[in-house]
Parts: structure tokens; C-alpha cells; sequence
């Protein structure tokens, strides 16, 4: 086994343990730095296969079940929450079903990771704008919850970041930021073990091939879960400090290189 994959292993747990979080788009950063990985690399092994993301994605999503396991425990005796919850994920179910082709094409795109960043940054300097004094969780209604739901179906394409949509779409309908932020990794954990059983399909149809070692998966699984718990708490503070939108300047900066990069390879 190559040195190489292991450090690859680490390098992509980071990314996808701060960008999982961080509204910055953890998909959009894993394209660029697996793009960046390959060329500059010595190693023609892929990056970041399906398992790899696989792996990835489950160890961000161990990190939300921890920090929000009291609001998960009080979740389970609240069907009206639930409820909202499932209206909220359907949109991406919807477009990760029927659009899986697509989705799948655009994760080979750097170019379009640097678009979207961009994309992004307008919705978190939008959300901010429009955020209103704000409501709660028991105030809000299935329109809100559809709404939000749809940002996240948007947040499909890599560079669009699923938390900073959402949490700009939850403050821009009305809800507080804390209660935004909250609703936005609720409803996170069905869309990431939703899209984590999506690609397995493809492990078990034999469209994508297991890995010869499971050491850099789990290597990489605890490097996301770790860093990912720290960025998430860290997240919530900043919410609720309201620097949210400060993220949109580092999109903005990360997109244009990334498309200056692509075009002038």
C-alpha cells in the first residue's frame, strides 16, 4: 500500500470534515482537491473513489449525530419536527434519484466547483440581508420547511454549500440563526445517509470497484469525524456571533482561482 493513499486519506478527511460544516461546500473543495491531488501527484491511484466518499461522509455525519444527540433524543417524541424534517429532505432525494447521472458528471468539474463557490457566496451575503428578527422551530411551517428543503436540493452540485444555503434560506424565512443552523444539520443527517446508500448501489451493482485496503477509509473516516466535530461546534458559535457571511469572501477568493486555474490549464 502506497504512503501516498494514506496521506491522500488525511488530506481529504480535512477537507471534508471543515467544508462537511463550514459553509464553504465540502463536495465542491473535495472535487478541486481531488483534482489538485492528481495532478500533482505521483500516485495515478483515484483520490477519492465512491468508497472513499462513502467513508468520508459517514465520519462527518457520526460528528453531527454527537454534537446534536440531546436535540436527536427529544426529536424522537416530536412528530410535527419529524414531520417537517421529512418534507424538507424529499426535494434532494427527488433530484438524487432522478438526477444521479448529472450529479455524478459534475463531480469531475473543477471548473463548475469554482462557479458554484461563487454561487455560494451570493446566498450567504443574501441570507444575511434578509434574516428577520427571527422565530423558532415550533414556528415553523411546511412551506419553510419546503423552501429550506429545496436550497438543499440546489446544494447537490458540488460548490454550492448545503449548510450555507440552508441556514441562509432557514434566516431568510424568518427563523433565528441559531434555530437555522439547528434545522439545517437536522435535516443533513437523512440527506448524507441518503446519498452515502445512493452510492453504495453502485458498490454492490459492480459499477464501482472496492478498494484493495481498508485502511486509508478508515483512516479517512476518523480524520472527518474528528475534524468535523470541531468545525461544527465551531460553526454554531459563529451563527450565532452572526460572522456567517464572512465565509462568502473566502468562497468568492477560492472560486476565482479555481476558475482561473481551470482556465488557463
Amino acid at each position: 500500500m502506497e504512503l501516498t493513499e494514506y496521506v491522500h486519506a488525511v488530506i481529504l478527511g480535512v477537507v471534508q470534515g471543515i467544508a462537511e460544516f463550514l459553509p464553504i461546500s465540502s463536495s465542491g473543495h473535495l472535487v478541486i482537491a481531488d483534482a489538485l491531488l492528481r495532478e500533482y501527484s505521483d500516485s495515478s491511484a483515484p483520490t477519492e473513489s465512491v468508497t472513499m466518499g462513502i467513508a468520508l461522509h459517514f465520519g462527518t455525519l457520526l460528528s453531527i449525530l454527537v454534537v446534536y444527540r440531546d436535540d436527536l433524543i427529544k426529536l424522537l417524541t416530536d412528530k410535527r419536527l419529524m414531520t417537517l424534517i421529512v418534507i424538507a429532505t424529499i426535494p434532494v432525494g427527488l433530484v438524487g434519484v432522478l438526477l444521479k447521472d448529472y450529479v455524478d458528471e459534475a463531480f469531475g468539474s473543477p471548473l463548475l466547483a469554482g462557479c458554484a463557490l461563487m454561487v455560494t457566496a451570493a446566498f450567504l451575503l443574501i441570507g444575511r440581508r434578509l434574516q428577520t428578527s427571527g422565530r423558532q422551530l415550533s414556528d415553523m411551517t411546511i412551506g419553510t420547511a419546503s423552501l429550506i428543503g429545496i436550497f438543499q436540493a440546489i446544494a447537490i452540485i458540488p460548490g454550492i454549500s448545503r449548510s450555507g444555503s440552508t441556514i441562509a434560506a432557514g434566516m431568510a424565512t424568518g427563523l433565528n440563526r441559531e434555530h437555522a443552523a439547528r434545522f439545517s444539520f437536522l435535516i443533513a443527517i437523512p440527506a448524507i445517509g441518503g446519498a452515502s446508500v445512493v452510492q453504495m448501489k453502485d458498490l454492490f451493482t459492480g459499477e464501482a470497484a472496492l478498494p484493495a485496503s481498508p485502511w486509508p477509509l478508515i483512516l479517512g473516516t476518523m480524520v472527518a469525524f474528528i475534524v468535523g466535530l470541531a468545525a461544527l461546534r465551531l460553526l454554531i458559535r459563529l451563527v450565532v456571533a452572526d460572522r456567517l457571511h464572512l465565509f462568502a469572501y473566502y468562497c468568492i477568493g477560492a472560486g476565482c482561482l479555481t476558475i482561473v486555474w481551470q482556465l488557463l490549464k
